[in-house]
């Protein structure tokens, strides 16, 4: 059976265009129309097609999958109009202006081959930036982490969405939320870390300065998919519903309530045996009817068919679309398939009610509507669209210094950090002179452009070879090894290198790509966190030298750096920082730039025992009952620089104890505030990140130690202090007890002020007090900060 779209070459009814009425609430506006379509036209506009811009920016044709039965020509395609555009400019290198141009006429011929002339609504990737040929290529989302900056990937995400706008794209496929849960998962380099409240407010702002740009955010992927069997691609996911309801979905309700998105896009997981894209639970009673989610529900890539493939719960793609619709999603990506004639078949079978095509059109519509292309004065020909930039001083400016608040400084014995300029630096290692080492497996020169080499990168990405020998007199460079493989024999050259310099700075890590292809990536994971290839080898010979190191992890995950690297006497870690991260790397080791990244997830001291994350009880840390010992080599939220800074004066803020041994009232339904002066006691400007943990020692159910409640970056010169305030709401500190309700519960906390999870400066002892308290998803999300310079002392 193919998934061709019949015809319907019925003229428009007279008199029925309320639907382009914009005085109309565009709830009212769907309603006017849906009535008016054949099944044809409604299951039309619950598909994509898998679209390529043709570089002569005449239109577009569609991308041939080999995981699909048929793709229909493309005026069969369109003759009862069209869902979504997929990838017009993800899918081949094309130029920029001429891509848009495609675009533009191929929409033109949407509109007129259809009885009501809408247009497609146009997706493409965004993580690390548009995913089109000449864009800028972003930090990957470790690095939005570990800046621990929202307010600077609001900055980035809007001016991605402002490229895409002009391009004539509508929706974005990012950011991802999923909680890192298994480092050796390839996809860790697209999640923004291992804790839920980085991730959700770090997410929240990446989706509002996206959708301010005009463009759909969609949230990935909800739910469950980083916590798969093993960190393998796909695999099953043995989670239960408090893993589930306190760690996974957190950041979605942040990025939905706190961001505005308005798409989600369901993830390929099946949990406890029931795949996410089949589940009515999850995607319909917790998405829609608790959190109240009005906007569309997208299926990931190929994830309907799958239900059928993959998973075994479909006997054919007509059950499989059956599956899917039934439990929530309302358009099926990349192309037509179950949802094309499979789901005709089996509404007309009865198999599939109408009702439920309409549920799923009438989301559809409104976003369409929204998006203004239901309008009558809807434009989209090809003089439309001037010369498109999309790769200008301004992105790079703002890819530098996320790259530059990214890198993290994890050990600096004796000063060794930064480089004087009169020492001789060996510069050594598969890494150190690799544009493409820079880039995450979702950036356009990774993602596309590797099948496409005579096109060249399409943007300018320095090297740390590059960008080291530029700011730095006396550098030699010798590569020692390749990332992959198991060729020794340029190890000498290096150890001979390092033996002859003062310093060696010895760069190791991943290449992003995609299913084997790389290191790092989807579907390039990994079944332990011992480095690729022989690196290894190159690490013990060149620590062996006696010659101090210098060693920089450039990676999309951590890999464990425990016994074997205690010789390095400095280590940087950085992860895939983007076209500027040569640069950023390059002025931190020469000390232009204070390093402030702290880690967003832990660092392993051991390649093995896994999985697991600084969110652990107490039986998931260190005891005396197993002889595995997991703690990390740098815990999360660890990281350095060149400064030094003193904690005092920590409190809670305008709250006295009952008693002199008692810890201060805090009301189940109140907020509490802490406060904590930080000074800079260096010689050189620097930014401190005061970070604000919660531990909760006893409680109806085991708890993770400690867990990040709030944060806050402290740039400050030399000398200057600050006065940094946290308003903590109850809520907060809520989890699910015992029975499976979300509660705020009293009893014994405190609020940890620390510069990492594992070093505080300050335990702050607090009293939860009142009855347990129930709280849902409108419960306050988030910790309120304050940062003001602190009250002259001796006043």
């Amino acid at each position: 059976m193919t998934s061709q779209l019949p015809v319907d070459d019925r003229p428009a009814p007279p008199g029925t265009d309320r639907w382009r009425d914009p005085a109309l609430r565009p709830e009212e506006r769907a309603e006017a129309l849906i009535p008016l379509m054949s099944l044809e036209e409604k299951v039309a506009q619950l598909v994509g097609l898998w679209v390529g811009a043709d570089a002569s920016g005449e239109g577009v044709a569609p991308h041939q999958n080999d995981l699909v039965e048929h793709t229909p020509p493309w005026p069969d395609a369109i003759r009862s109009g069209l869902g979504q555009l997929t990838r017009p400019f993800g899918t081949a290198p094309v130029d920029p202006t001429r891509g848009a141009r495609s675009l533009a006429a191929s929409q033109a011929q949407i509109v007129a081959a259809s009885r009501f002339g809408i247009p497609a609504q146009v997706h493409e990737e965004c993580l690390t930036g548009f995913a089109a040929w000449r864009a800028t290529a972003f930090p990957a989302p470790l690095c939005w982490g570990a800046a621990f900056d929202p307010a600077l990937v609001e900055e980035m995400a809007g001016r991605i969405g402002r490229s895409m706008r002009a391009a004539g794209v509508h929706q974005g496929l990012a950011p991802v939320l999923d909680v890192t849960r298994d480092y050796r998962w390839g996809r860790t380099e697209e999640t923004i870390g291992e804790d839920p409240y980085l991730v959700g407010t770090t997410g929240a702002a990446y989706v509002r300065g996206l959708e301010r740009s005009g463009v759909v955010a969609t949230l990935k992927h909800f739910a469950g998919y980083s916590a798969s069997r093993g960190g393998r691609n796909l695999a099953p996911t043995p989670m239960g519903h408090r893993e589930l309801a306190d760690v996974i979905l957190p950041p979605f309700e942040m990025a939905l309530r706190l961001g505005g998105a308005r798409s989600v896009m369901h993830s390929y997981a099946e949990i406890d045996g029931v795949p996410v894209a089949a589940d009515e639970g999850l995607l319909t009673r917790v998405l829609r009817e608790q959190w109240g989610f009005e906007g569309t529900l997208v299926a990931d890539y190929f994830a309907v068919r799958f239900l059928q493939t993959l998973h075994g719960v479909a006997a054919d793609a007509g059950a499989a679309a059956a599956l899917a619709l039934r439990a929530g999603i309302d358009v099926e990506l990349p192309t037509v398939d179950a949802y094309g004639a499979p789901l005709m078949a089996a509404v007309r079978a009865g198999a599939v009610g109408e009702d439920l095509v309409d549920r799923a059109l009438r989301r559809v519509l409104i976003q369409k509507i929204e998006l203004g292309l239901l309008d009558g004065d809807w434009r989209g020909s090809p003089t439309d669209v001037g010369e498109l930039i999309l790769d200008d001083d301004e992105n790079r400016q703002v890819a530098l210094r996320l790259a530059r608040q990214s890198v993290i400084l994890l050990r600096n014995r004796d000063g060794l950090l930064p480089l004087t300029a009169d020492q001789h630096v060996a510069l050594v290692g598969p890494v150190a002179d690799d544009p493409l080492a820079m880039l995450g497996c979702y950036s356009f020169p990774l993602h596309i452009g590797v099948r496409y080499p005579e096109h060249g990168i399409g943007v300018e990405i320095p090297s740390l070879r590059t960008e080291l020998q530029r700011l730095h007199p006396y550098v030699t460079h010798v590569p020692g090894t390749a990332v992959t493989g198991d060729d020794t024999s340029g190890i000498a050259a290096a150890v001979a290198a390092a033996t002859e310099a003062d310093v060696c700075v010895l760069a190791v890590g991943d290449r992003a790509g995609l299913f084997g292809r790389g290191t790092s990536g989807e579907g390039c994971d990994a079944v332990d966190l011992r480095l690729p290839g022989v690196q290894a080898d190159l690490v013990r010979e060149v620590l062996a030298t006696g010659t101090p190191v210098v060693l920089v992890v450039l990676s999309g995950r951590p890999y464990a750096l425990g016994p074997e690297v205690d010789g390095a006497a400095a280590i940087v870690q950085a992860f895939f920082p983007g076209q500027r991260g040569g640069q950023a790397l390059a002025e931190v080791l020469t000390g232009a730039v204070n390093p402030s990244g702290r880690l967003p997830v832990s660092v392993p001291r051991h390649a093995g025992g896994l999985p697991g994350t600084y969110l652990s009880p107490v039986l998931g840390r260190r005891t005396e009952v197993s002889s595995v010992d997991p703690t990390p080599a740098f815990g999360f939220g660890h990281g350095l620089g060149y400064t030094s800074f003193d904690w005092t004066d920590a409190e809670v803020v305008g709250e006295a104890p009952a008693g002199a041994d008692e810890p201060v009232s805090w009301p189940v339904d109140g907020d509490a505030t802490v406060g904590v002066t930080i000074r800079n006691t260096g010689s050189r400007a620097g930014t401190e990140v005061v970070q604000l943990y919660l531990h909760d020692p006893v409680a109806q159910t085991t708890r993770p130690v400690v867990r990040l409640i709030g944060y806050a970056r402290v740039p400050l010169k030399p000398g200057d202090e600050a006065r940094v305030t946290f308003e903590v709401p109850a809520d907060v500190t809520s989890f699910t007890g015992v029975h499976g309700r979300r509660i705020v519960e009293p009893g014994d906390v405190e609020l940890r002020l620390g510069r990492s999870s594992d070093d505080f400066a300050a335990r702050l002892a607090l009293r939860l007090v009142g009855d347990e308290r129930q709280v849902g998803h409108d419960r306050q999300l988030v910790s309120r900060v304050r940062v003001r310079p602190a009250p002259e002392r001796g006043r």
